[in-house]
């Protein structure tokens, strides 16, 4: 089984792709890279087609992560509904992730990132560093940084419930 996650921001230039990579990286360095893929969208179509943005493609670069390849794609329905998990960036994702999905199936799939920080925080999104300068870009890195270990961490757990037997005590 291959367990789906789609990282999702508005434009599909910034923030979503940081998480894609890095949580890429994340789940190869914990052995879960081939049973689990990781893409990203945007809820828009604005900058459909187009990079990375270069300051965010220069944060990854110095992490030592290379986003080159990276093109914005918008929310496609199908893929959405295929994911295991969803992740949105910030509040105003859910809304477009929750009427695409329907309540039920985004009650089950979508996840704020920062719902994985290690500790609660009050608040769970993570602004959009476009409208600012590099350090809105390390503001925004460090707060996936602080999420990854979470969201390996479900993952490990989801891929691990999904190969116990049918007839397994747990599941009765």
């Amino acid at each position: 089984m291959t367990y789906r996650i789609l990282t999702v921001c508005t434009g599909n230039i910034c923030r979503s792709p940081m998480i894609e990579y890095a949580l890429r990286e994340a789940l190869d360095r914990a052995g879960l890279g081939e049973r689990a893929e990781v893409a990203s969208v945007g809820t828009t179509g604005w900058e459909a087609g187009n990079p990375i943005d270069p300051r965010a493609g220069d944060l990854l670069r110095r992490h030592g992560i290379d986003a080159a390849g990276h093109r914005a794609r918008r929310l496609d329905e199908q893929e959405l509904h295929r994911a295991d998990l969803v992740l949105a960036l910030d509040h105003d994702h859910l809304g477009p992730l929750q009427r695409a999905l329907g309540r039920d199936q985004a009650a089950r799939t979508v996840r704020m990132v920062r719902d994985f920080a290690p500790t609660p925080v009050e608040d769970t999104g993570i602004r959009d560093p476009w409208y600012g300068d590099e350090s809105d870009f390390e503001t925004t890195w460090q707060q996936i940084q602080e999420a990854l270990g979470g969201i390996v961490d479900h993952v490990s757990a989801q891929l691990t419930a999904d190969e116990r037997p049918v007839d397994s005590p747990e599941q009765r």
